[in-house]
């Protein structure tokens, strides 16, 4: 069934002018025709949008309004959507409390807010505090975005991290939480991450450089100028950034520099924050760890040679070195083991086999384990951090496609499991409803690619519901079968909803992820494709009726996917999409090209990894054929997919597309990767998206339910 033909768009489309640029690399000429759409000072335009140069400004505002000329028959259509998915978030919603010292700590939405207020109360309850509150901090901004934050160990102070631009340059803040007001500390151009030392007057943080990489720790001591902070760790190596976190136990705060694949740690002495970070393991290609503190010793989880799933080693704390460490949870090939946390009295994991997570207890006085897991095909589960370390409870979520998110308090000893919040869908949601399966779609080398659905249990499986596919499948990332209140508007008006878990992810083990980079980079594509064909061979849609979508990483596997199989998709929704990859990967000088080397390979010095990322890199491999509807989104000052990808992507598409298709761009100019601030803001555009996909299945008509 051929879906309705939708109403023709009166207006151009914005055609971008070509200049001349071409590039040499290994003796090979690139023309890029749209490289002006790269503004010359992109750095200044992610401090201050307004620094835009005009004609790139005037292009960007041209496309946007011939995006919404050519969806405004659905304008209708995502209020609708708009109001449904806000239907059902519970608009005075918080989340559980964490008890530290006499309080307990969590956050909370009022009714209409946008953003979150940081609260506490008395740890046996009581009058509830309001330490900041996102809504009056943000009022009069177009964008703002609350980055970390951390109490002071002495309950008396409040350090946050917060950006007013969406180009994640975060200013830290501290506030007197006996005033209520914020001291004249203040440190510009971080990270948005902090740690405080046990003296509660020490805090760390990192600081991001002039490209835009956090490659370097200092110490701010209260009260003295951000000037004065003491450098703590630097980090040499482009390729190499810093991150800070803290042990369980509160003893340590921990310093990791890494890329992609290798990582190297240091511990610094919560308790004596003035003395040297203390390097754990030096680096070595490959190989990563991680640490946590338990009284005289470390657990390290780490992955050398012949343990890519990863194990767990103990080492002396006055000894720490990688002679001393002794194995304590050995490694089984296919379970990945993706967290250790340390209390008191047990060491807690989160690990993940044939696509499937599951919590393991181990008693640290005799070493019996046992299983927390669930039954369903498939489902996401959460550990918790943030507890206290002398505890016999833990903290767990758990969610699928069909059942809410449940967060769960569980004694380790007893086993004993209280179920402390449900997510609440106030517009109604009743789980039987839906059918939530896994299916393994066979790859073209005989591998099988996990996939998740979602429908309605009236949704007719004879091949005429569309689909929305989603991918990601690079960096090791997993996409968990969890729940989402904003696609059951799709799902409700009868499409599946499925997730493809495709290699470049870690959802079947270390080898799931080196199997989807580098030189094999190319079963990322071919598995989603996979995915798409087996959705179709088992009678639940047919070709031309899948819409695919991914963002950032998950968008360079649009644009691939685009080129290669073009006839399989009804549509594609790229938000934020890595598309000019060849030409960023080139670029020594934007902010993440050093680490993404050990990703996709380095062009610049290698012919071999240039010709590789050419061959797939889908700003350059577009070429003249007919390509399914496109939806791009981008925002100005995003610095991680910088928004002339995006855009140089969509002319090059509208220049060699032979389809009628839509061909379609989205800036956001007031937020950068992660689109709108603001809870409702961000199902606007949402709404816009799946509006979208409404529209060119034919769905964008009638009402909620299967049969619309």
């Amino acid at each position: 069934m051929t879906p309705p033909t939708r109403a023709k768009v009166t207006e151009d489309p914005p055609r971008a002018a070509k200049n001349h640029h071409v590039a040499s690399f290994h003796g090979v000429e690139l023309s890029d025709p749209y490289a002006w759409l790269r503004d010359a000072r992109w750095q200044d335009v992610m401090r201050d949008p307004g620094k835009l140069t005009a004609s790139i400004r005037d292009h960007l505002e041209a496309e946007n309004a011939y995006t919404k000329a050519a969806l405004a028959e659905t304008e209708e259509l995502q209020g609708r959507l708009f109001e449904e998915m806000k239907a059902r978030i519970k608009q005075d919603d918080s989340t559980v409390p964490t008890p530290q010292g006499p309080w307990a700590y969590f956050s909370r939405f009022v009714k209409g807010g946008q953003y979150a207020q940081l609260c506490r109360q008395p740890r046996d309850g009581g009058e509830v505090c309001v330490l900041l509150d996102g809504n009056a901090e943000a009022e009069g901004r177009s964008y703002w975005s609350l980055g970390g934050s951390d109490h002071s160990r002495d309950h008396r102070l409040l350090a946050y991290g917060v950006d007013d631009k969406g180009s994640e340059y975060y200013a830290v803040r501290i506030r007197d939480l006996d005033t209520g007001h914020d001291l004249p500390d203040e440190i510009a151009d971080t990270n948005g991450g902090m740690v405080w030392a046990n003296d509660s007057k020490t805090l760390f943080y990192v600081r991001i450089d002039e490209n835009h990489r956090p490659r370097s720790v200092y110490r701010h001591v209260l009260g003295t100028p951000a000037a004065d902070d003491v450098l703590v760790y630097e980090e040499e190596s482009t390729t190499f950034y810093v991150s800070l976190g803290q042990t369980q136990s509160s003893r340590f705060i921990v310093l990791t520099a890494h890329d992609h694949e290798t990582s190297e740690v240091y511990l610094i002495d919560a308790d004596a924050p003035d003395q040297p970070a203390r390097m754990i393991a030096a680096r070595e290609t490959g190989h990563e760890y991680s640490v946590e503190h338990h009284r005289e010793r470390l657990f390290i989880t780490t992955n050398p040679a012949g343990a890519e799933d990863f194990q767990v080693m103990d080492a002396p704390v006055s000894a720490p070195g990688r002679e001393n460490w002794k194995p304590f949870i050995a490694h089984r090939p296919g379970r990945l083991i993706l967290d250790a946390v340390a209390y008191s009295g047990h060491l807690v994991r989160l690990e993940r086999e044939n696509g499937l997570p599951r919590i393991v207890v181990r008693r640290l006085a005799d070493n019996v384990e046992h299983d927390v897991s669930f039954d369903e095909e498939a489902f996401s589960l959460g550990l918790s951090h943030g507890l206290e370390f002398d505890t016999e409870t833990i903290r767990f979520s758990y969610s699928s496609m069909t059942t809410p998110a449940s967060v769960y308090d569980y004694n380790v000893e007893t086993r004993e499991r209280i179920l402390r919040k449900t997510q609440e869908v106030p517009s109604g949601h009743n789980p039987d409803d839906y059918v939530t399966r896994r299916l393994f779609a066979p790859a073209g080398d005989g591998e099988t690619v996990p996939v998740s659905l979602i429908y309605r249990k009236d949704t007719p499986l004879d091949g005429s519901a569309p689909v929305l596919l989603y991918g990601y499948g690079s960096y090791g990332i997993s996409i968990p079968a969890s729940f989402s209140t904003a696609r059951l508007s799709l799902v409700e008006r009868g499409f599946i909803y499925a997730i493809a878990h495709i290699r470049g992810g870690k959802e079947k083990g270390y080898r799931w992820y080196k199997d989807g980079k580098r030189e094999k980079k190319a079963n990322t594509f071919t598995d989603f494709i996979s995915a798409g064909e087996h959705l179709i061979a088992e009678g639940l849609t047919r070709r031309g009726n899948i819409v695919a979508q991914g963002g950032s990483a998950g968008g360079m596997l649009m644009g691939a996917v685009a080129n290669i199989a073009p006839d399989l998709f009804g549509g594609i929704i790229a938000n934020v999409p890595f598309v000019d990859v060849l030409n960023t990967i080139l670029d020594a000088d934007l902010p993440l090209t050093p680490p993404e080397w050990t990703e996709w390979g380095n062009p610049i010095t290698s012919a071999d990894d240039f010709a590789l990322i050419r061959s797939y890199s889908p700003y350059d491999n577009v070429t003249a054929q007919a390509y399914p509807h496109v939806l791009a989104v981008a925002g100005l000052t995003d610095p991680r997919v910088t928004y002339w990808e995006p855009a140089k992507w969509i002319a090059r598409l509208r220049e060699f597309n032979t389809s009628d298709n839509l061909i379609l761009l989205k800036t956001n100019m007031d937020s950068g990767h992660g689109g709108a601030s603001g809870r409702f803001e961000s199902l606007k555009e949402t709404a816009l998206e799946y509006a979208f996909a409404l529209l060119i299945t034919g769905r964008s008509g009638g009402t909620t339910g299967a049969a619309a």
